[in-house]
């Protein structure tokens, strides 16, 4: 997933209840009513826990979302905020520390039925609910909802397509319910109004992990409206839209609908959230300080530029969570674009980059530790290793990381260098900063960059997500940040890459890495019932993708979250590796 989400796996059973209630359900033992904001305190606590009803939580947000209609999102913060107006079939149980990592079934009754050796698994969605509309949700909804997310990327192309490649296809294969108006996926079945069963085409044991996505949230197919939907998200959670622009934001209120008798983990706190999109970084940093915003949704930590006056100002200091995200921070080096088609030219850059010089630009150690593999360590799998290693990880800096980058530039036939493009966000400062001290590094060796500025909203769809765009504007570099999906080397890895997930548009491996021998290795892993041996297995696929070195590791990615004194209910979930936005309300 974009940005951050799943950090290592609990076992639910195991997990003591934490969820968030009004008088202080928390990590660290009764939450922080009545004491000093101070800093971490998010992190293991519930700060300001509260059961006061009313006001406006007002979040806001540097960019555009790639977008709200939960089937066609893929980044963290979104997957984190759409439970608020969309239930999917299992989420993440509210509570700050380990607790957020256990799943618990939402619109689904109870958790996943696996038989056929994990082949087959039935859900009973809970009976008597309604969307927003009145109309009764059904098991039709909820398969329909995944019908247009997985087999329609004409329409939806931001979010992944597990559900496509496990799921069996028909004969011929399923087009999708925009194309193939009156048939369906056959290998969905939808018995009665409250039972799905679903037929893979292999065993998959976190299946249940997989039906959290926000593309089970179910659709009505009379209210589809295809790309223009999320101009009208029919709302399955405890808030509804009142209102959505595009480029501008959104005005959530209280779903009438929603009962909390169906629905033990959300309150409707707010009588009012809004979103407003497009505001500057540091002015939300700003607007957060002054107690003008309740929270950043991107989740994304403030900017360089206001980090110094917020950690050296005690009563500031105190609103600060410095969370780790579970993501990794990293340039994708795409090996469909020349020069980097040649490994050599590749291994060039993993000795160059001085990766102190992209911890320090966006501020530090506060903003992650060094990284040297794929899977950051609080992955499942996580092996600690180096196959670029270069004194104090000073890459071209070093003399030893500027000789093994030339030697590398001489193999691949340019001893002089080349030029080449380099993509950013632009309404990142803190990636734009690593992006230019990326630029200096490769400047050592004669490798010329120019930096590539797109928006955040469109970086998927239009710019470095779209192979067509990337090749004919030779983006060889593109920065990227990245988590699990799920928590395991799995759902970290095979979106970024397996060559059968590279997509046309909303891709995610960037490097357009397509190994047949790792493709097989995912396949076989993933396949495997002995947990120890799948678990194993991920360190090794880290190990072997790394020596093709499609992507330069810069950073096991930290945020420095900020939250105002009037917000409620704060803390920071592991499954999003920032805010849990559920039942966040004010004072």
């Amino acid at each position: 997933m974009r940005r951050s989400r799943i950090t290592f796996v609990l076992a639910g059973a195991a997990v003591a209840a934490l969820v968030v209630s009004g008088c202080g359900g928390n990590g660290g033992g009764g939450g922080t009513t009545g004491k000093a904001p101070a800093y971490n305190a998010g992190i293991t606590d519930v700060v300001n826990p509260s059961d006061h009803k009313g006001g406006t939580a007002a979040y806001q947000l540097s960019s555009t979302p790639d977008s709200m209609d939960p089937g066609n999102t893929y980044y963290a913060f979104m997957w984190n905020f759409s439970r608020v107006y969309a239930r999917a079939l299992t989420t993440y149980q509210p509570a700050p520390g380990k607790a957020g990592l256990k799943l618990v079934p939402d619109l689904a009754a109870e958790l996943g039925k696996p038989s056929d050796n994990g082949k087959t698994w039935t859900y009973h969605i809970r009976p008597g609910l309604k969307f927003s509309d009145g109309t009764p949700i059904t098991t039709k909804d909820v398969k329909y909802a995944i019908e247009r997310s997985n087999y329609a990327p004409e329409v939806m192309s931001n979010g992944p397509t597990y559900f496509n490649a496990y799921l069996v296809d028909n004969t011929p294969k399923y087009q999708g319910p925009y194309k193939d108006k009156t048939g369906d996926l056959k290998s969905i079945e939808t018995p009665d109004d409250t039972t799905l069963v679903f037929h893979l085409n292999q065993p998959f044991a976190d299946f249940d992990y997989l039906v959290s996505s926000p593309q089970t949230a179910p659709v009505p197919k009379a209210k589809d409206t295809g790309s223009d939907y999320v101009k009208n998200v029919i709302s399955s959670g405890s808030y509804m839209f009142q209102s959505y622009q595009d480029g501008k934001g959104a005005t959530l209120v209280k779903n009438p609908q929603w009962k909390a008798s169906s629905d033990s983990i959300r309150k409707q706190l707010p009588d009012k959230i809004t979103v407003q999109f497009n505001i500057a970084q540091t002015t939300v940093d700003q607007n957060l300080i002054a107690g003008n915003a309740t929270l950043d949704i991107a989740g994304a930590g403030i900017a360089a530029q206001s980090q110094a006056a917020a950690l050296s100002n005690a009563t500031q200091k105190g609103h600060v969570d410095d969370a780790q995200s579970g993501a990794l921070a990293y340039v994708a080096i795409s090996s469909a674009v020349k020069p980097f088609d040649n490994v050599h030219c590749r291994k060039a850059l993993e000795y160059a980059v001085d990766k102190v010089s992209a911890q320090t630009a966006t501020g530090g150690d506060i903003h992650g530790d060094i990284a040297t593999t794929i899977l950051p360590p609080t992955v499942a799998g996580h092996v600690t290793y180096d196959l670029y290693k270069t004194p104090g990880y000073k890459g071209a800096n070093s003399p030893e990381g500027l000789a093994a980058a030339k030697n590398e530039l001489g193999k691949c036939g340019h001893p002089g260098g080349f030029s080449t493009n380099l993509s950013a966000r632009s309404d990142r400062p803190n990636e734009i900063a690593i992006a230019q001290a990326v630029q200096a590094s490769l400047k050592k060796i004669g490798v010329n960059v120019g930096i590539q500025q797109y928006p955040s909203g469109k970086y998927f769809t239009d710019s470095a997500g779209a192979p067509a765009f990337v090749h004919s504007h030779g983006l060889g570099l593109m920065m990227m940040a990245w988590a699990a999906d799920w928590p395991d080397g799995y759902g970290f890895l095979q979106q970024i890459i397996d060559g059968t997930a590279i997509k046309a548009s909303g891709n995610s491996n960037l490097s357009e890495l397509n190994d047949p021998n790792i493709n097989k290795m995912l396949d076989a892993a993933i396949g495997n019932t002995d947990a120890a041996a799948r678990t194993k297995a991920w360190g090794d696929i880290d190990k072997a993708a790394m020596a093709q070195a499609p992507l330069v590791p810069l950073l096991y990615r930290k945020d420095p979250l900020y939250r105002p004194d009037q917000a409620t209910n704060v803390f920071v979930t592991e499954a999003y590796g920032m805010y849990d936005y559920l039942n966040v309300g004010v004072k």
